[in-house]
């Protein structure tokens, strides 16, 4: 079952919702028959239920599911929490006096997934690591299993698209997504990126480059996790409130760490900021967990996780050939053999991709 499931007998209620859906791009399959819902239960992508049916539905004692919200035009009042609490709802929406939760969830399945695609957020440990290398090696191995995109946060860096070869390609780059206001399609995005087959890239244009409002940094990167499996972002080394929206949307951030003893001592400092800010994360496979790649072998995995704290996912060998491969338009992972291959495949293993719930159009 493509559509999401309304259950309703409140005719306010379900033109409200109509509206939005229509808006959205996803249309309801409707129904005010409470045992009937039960039979769909476990199949719609996304189950709304009204308040005014909701106690019923509650009384037949539903299996648990992920993707239930309850809907009122107003407050739900205290009665209506309790229920929503009972069929393990993940929200108690107003969807009169407060839509746009509503038209999120609708839009998101409208445009065919029912929740986002994993977010990989990636930091240089310290000055020359490597982030970018290791962000768009992410995003290449990322796409030979489903769609990835590579978001460039660091103005001042070597330029994800440089490095994947796709600096010349058509598509916007972040001067125009900059301007763009209100909510952003993820089909929109998806098809104005420069992009090769599975893999997509958000870079800077040639010249200055202007400083982004933490706003259309979240509403960009929103519509990237609607619109891709994997989402990998280059962070700059500055801890700011546009890395903050990024870091607080992304399933694992990852450190790159240079295997010195200068830079692991540079990384160090980064990763007690981020694991304070992550709540004490570390922990991979959490929301908001902070990990680690350590780039070179002069000191072990084992060395690196005591003077950090943190868990390390996956150690890269130096490449030789790096440089020449991107000079060539190949990218860091030109091959299955690649010697980036598998340590980036351990650090998406970390952070499994969620299914669509149908292919994207």
């Amino acid at each position: 079952m493509d559509a999401p499931l309304l259950l309703t007998r409140d005719p306010l209620l379900l033109d409200e919702v109509a509206r939005l859906a229509a808006a959205a791009g996803a249309r309801p399959h409707t129904t005010d028959d409470v045992a009937g819902a039960l039979r769909a239960w476990s199949t719609a992508p996304v189950v709304l239920v009204g308040v005014d049916l909701a106690p019923q539905l509650a009384r037949l004692g539903p299996d648990r599911r992920g993707q239930v919200h309850v809907l009122a035009l107003d407050d739900v009042g205290p009665a209506g929490l309790r229920t929503a609490l009972e069929l393990g709802a993940e929200s108690v929406l107003a969807v009169g006096a407060a839509p746009g939760r509503l038209t999120e969830v609708l839009t998101d399945l409208g445009e065919g997934r029912a929740s986002p695609g994993r977010t990989i957020a990636v930091v240089g440990g310290s000055g020359g690591a490597g982030a970018t290398t290791v962000a768009c090696a992410l995003g290449q191995v990322a796409a030979a299993a489903g769609t990835s995109l590579v978001v460039d946060l660091d103005p001042l860096g070597p330029g994800a698209d440089r490095v994947l070869g796709l600096e010349r390609a058509a598509g916007v780059r972040w001067g125009s997504v900059a301007e763009t206001t209100g909510r952003l399609s993820s089909r929109a995005l998806r098809e104005a990126l420069p992009r090769r087959e599975g893999l997509g890239v958000l870079g800077w244009a040639a010249g200055r480059a202007e400083s982004l409002d933490p706003g259309a940094v979240r509403e960009v990167v929103s519509a990237a996790r609607r619109g891709h499996d994997t989402v990998v972002v280059d962070l700059p080394r500055v801890l700011d409130a546009t890395t903050g929206e990024v870091r607080a949307r992304s399933d694992l951030v990852v450190v790159v760490v240079s295997a010195t003893v200068p830079g692991v001592t540079a990384a160090a400092r980064l990763c007690d900021r981020l694991a304070a800010e992550a709540g004490g994360g570390g922990v991979t496979g959490e929301a908001g967990g902070v990990a680690l790649v350590v780039r070179g072998r002069a000191l072990t995995a084992s060395e690196v996780t005591r003077a950090t704290g943190l868990p390390v996912l996956a150690v890269v060998p130096e490449v030789r050939r790096l440089r020449e491969w991107c000079d060539l338009g190949l990218g860091p992972v030109h091959g299955r053999r690649s010697p980036l291959a598998r340590p980036m495949g351990e650090v998406l293993g970390a952070v499994p991709a969620p299914l669509r719930t149908r292919a994207t159009p």
